[in-house]
């Protein structure tokens, strides 16, 4: 008989968690203006709202964080995680930042002005945020397939090509970069196909343009070529992960995610113009080049938890558990954007609670009727995470309007699994008595969703 599958690692240490009662939730969240954003975490049982930096990390980890140098300038920790950032990607140039949007907003600082546009696949919100709120334009490039969450296609995060060389065409003058999200985040945890980012190698090459990859998943990424394109079955998650990079002029980071740390990113690339002009905006918005808005601690944290999650062993555990929970929600029927993604479930609220029009942001009132069950807190990545169009200050209702239902590393256990997926069961079975849902009560100009405020209707 072959073996079952089995974590590959065993635990350590607990950490208590509370479960509480319906009554309790109701009044929680009319607390926080039906933004599970604003609850506490100690009003949360399962928290599935990210995956960022909410990974458990390892034995080496927290021996690093004791080896941490915190000298200011020239930190024996800042070499140590350059070397493993230009080991694995073969950038030279290295610059830590305390998150991935900070690293964004560093970069983009030195590359992006007015009326810029910057062509991508399904730019994630703050990525957008960053762009937009320069007065330029982020122009998604993304494969139609992506739009159907029930078409299992093994790469839905690829860019599309034809609409990538249009916007160049059309553009070429206004383009600073191409940006490729790897995995795409906003399209459902989907990846980016080696030979997709071959060819956008060949159009930027064509066209004289650089490409930035926003990376906070890639070793993700680097096990679904691994897994599913013809011709890397045998290949290590590291060579994979160098050839990715080989095909990028530089990358932002939050490390948060495939880093495994609770706070950290970083700017990489192989060019000296962008570090150079990147250094001015770090200095100032950041600190000093060495430590750059993280701690000596974190980053010898950072570099052994690079070195760790590109491992296939350590992303096959990972990825498994968030497969297993897919397999869950295909027992009881409940659509969600397939094929599974590397780091959460997303689960399509339009095909479920298809009584609330999408005005009244579905996505958003699954959320609620989730942590309303269970005290699940998931994430909308929907429509009210796609802001308003900064011309014409519309809603835009174009996209997908999911609930994401993200898995933190090395954190639970497939029985928190079962104990989502029957949650969300039961909302499921009652679909069709929910046929109203939110509407905005006060919301920021820009990535609204952290803090805005929503009346439940009817």
């Amino acid at each position: 008989m072959e073996l079952p599958f089995a974590e590959s690692w065993k635990i350590k240490m607990v950490e208590p968690i509370r479960k509480s009662t319906r009554e309790e939730r109701e009044q929680w969240l009319k607390d926080a203006n039906y933004n599970v954003f604003q609850l506490s975490a100690d009003q949360v049982y399962i928290d599935c709202l990210t995956d960022s930096g909410t990974g458990a990390m390892s034995d080496r980890q927290w021996a690093a964080l004791m080896m941490g140098d915190e000298s200011y300038a020239g930190s024996r920790s800042f070499f140590e995680l350059r070397d493993v950032i230009t080991r694995l990607t073969g950038f030279e140039y290295v610059i830590p930042t305390h998150q991935g949007r900070a690293a964004e907003n560093v970069l983009f600082s030195a590359l992006i002005k007015a009326c810029d546009v910057c062509p991508g696949n399904s730019h994630f919100d703050t990525t957008k945020g960053h762009i937009e709120s320069r007065k330029a334009v982020a122009l998604d490039c993304t494969v139609d397939e992506a739009k159907d969450t029930q078409l299992e296609v093994p790469f839905k995060g690829n860019v599309d090509i034809n609409k990538l060389e249009k916007a160049l065409a059309e553009n070429a003058d206004k383009v600073p970069f191409i940006i490729v999200t790897i995995t795409n985040n906003t399209a459902g945890g989907q990846p980016v196909s080696m030979q997709n980012l071959r060819d956008v190698r060949r159009v930027a090459d064509k066209y004289g343009k650089r490409v930035i990859f926003d990376s906070a998943r890639f070793a993700e990424n680097a096990y679904f070529i691994k897994t599913r394109e013809e011709g890397y079955a045998d290949k290590s998650i590291k060579e994979i992960t160098r050839e990715m990079f080989s095909l990028a002029d530089g990358m932002t980071m939050s490390a948060k995610k495939d880093g495994i740390v609770n706070m950290g990113g970083f700017i990489a690339t192989r060019h000296q113009d962008w570090y150079e002009a990147a250094k001015n905006f770090c200095i100032p918005f950041e600190g000093y080049l060495t430590y750059g808005g993280m701690n000596g601690r974190d980053m010898a944290a950072l570099a052994v938890g690079l070195d760790e999650n590109t491992e296939f062993d350590n992303l096959d555990t990972r990825i498994k558990q968030v497969q297993y929970l897919a397999s869950l929600l295909d027992e009881y029927g409940i659509p969600y954007q397939r094929p599974a993604g590397g780091h959460a479930i997303f689960v399509d609220a339009s095909k479920i609670l298809t009584n609330v029009p999408k005005e009244e942001f579905p996505a958003q009132t699954l959320t609620i009727e989730l942590y309303r069950e269970a005290g699940v807190r998931g994430c909308e990545i929907g429509y009210i995470l796609a802001d308003r169009d900064p011309i014409t200050r519309e809603n835009r209702f174009g996209g997908l309007d999911l609930l994401r239902l993200a898995i933190a590393r090395r954190v639970y256990t497939d029985n928190h699994m079962k104990v989502i997926a029957v949650a969300l069961k039961n909302v499921f079975d009652r679909r069709h008595e929910i046929t109203r849902g939110v509407e905005i009560v006060w919301e920021a100009p820009l990535m609204r969703h952290f803090t805005v405020k929503l009346r439940p209707l009817g």
